[in-house]
């Protein structure tokens, strides 16, 4: 007898935004596997619910481990419920190791679909969404980040990031450098939140911004892609 593993998006800052599919997988799994355990606790609190089975677990230092574990669990008939901190597991949160274990040991899968922040971000920054492509997190280091980022200066499609707020004056001045002041972005902080922010403007003014004050949050970084040049008249 074979259970299933399900991947269960996560609020990404309002607790009413929890689906009532996510709200009673929760409630009714045999396990529950948390990027933390606490706040997984913390957010069944919020929801006024109760998570019925066992909380374990499941973060980047563990999950290869842990992956033969749960899988084993679902192979026994239990379901397992996989969330991260907040948002869709896998996406730039622990999660894709276990699904490919998953996959190769070809056990039921399935999605619970939900708050996305790169979703969210991409339909507030007012540039093109037809086509765009999510980046995550540049290095950190100066050098192999330049470096990233002169890779990305031509890309056509509108570019999704994330970065720590701590960073992101430092960031923006990079982007500035590699794809030129004058490309549009947008800098979108709290979504969902009380405190939801989105500044618009180009990477020079979004630099400038961010370095004259001290900025807080969950931050996700929107920016146009490079522009099609204008065919040439004979």
């Amino acid at each position: 007898m074979t259970g299933r593993l399900v991947l269960a998006a996560t609020p990404i800052g309002n607790v009413d935004d929890a689906s009532l599919r996510v709200r009673a997988a929760l409630e009714s799994a045999d396990v529950v596997a948390a990027e933390d355990t606490r706040r997984v606790r913390d957010l069944a609190r919020r929801m006024g619910i109760e998570i019925g089975g066992t909380v374990l677990a499941l973060h980047e230092h563990n999950e290869r481990v842990r992956a033969v574990e749960l899988i084993d669990k679902v192979r026994s008939g239990q379901t397992v419920v996989v969330v991260s901190d907040a948002g869709m597991p896998t996406v730039s949160d622990p999660g894709y190791a276990l699904v490919r274990a998953a996959i190769d040991a070809d056990i039921p899968l399935t999605t619970l679909p939900g708050p996305s922040a790169v979703l969210t971000a991409l339909a507030l920054s007012g540039l093109p969404t037809d086509r765009f492509v999510f980046e995550g997190f540049l290095p950190r280091k100066g050098g192999e980040r330049s470096r990233a980022v002169r890779e990305l200066a031509s890309e056509p499609r509108t570019l999704v990031f994330f970065e720590s707020p701590r960073r992101l004056a430092a960031f923006l001045a990079d982007l500035a450098e590699g794809f030129g002041a004058d490309r549009a972005g947008a800098i979108c902080r709290e979504l969902t939140k009380t405190h939801e922010e989105v500044v618009r403007g180009n990477l020079g003014e979004l630099a400038r911004w961010a370095a004259s004050r001290e900025v807080l949050g969950e931050i996700v970084v929107v920016v146009a892609g490079r522009p099609r040049l204008a065919a040439s008249m004979d």
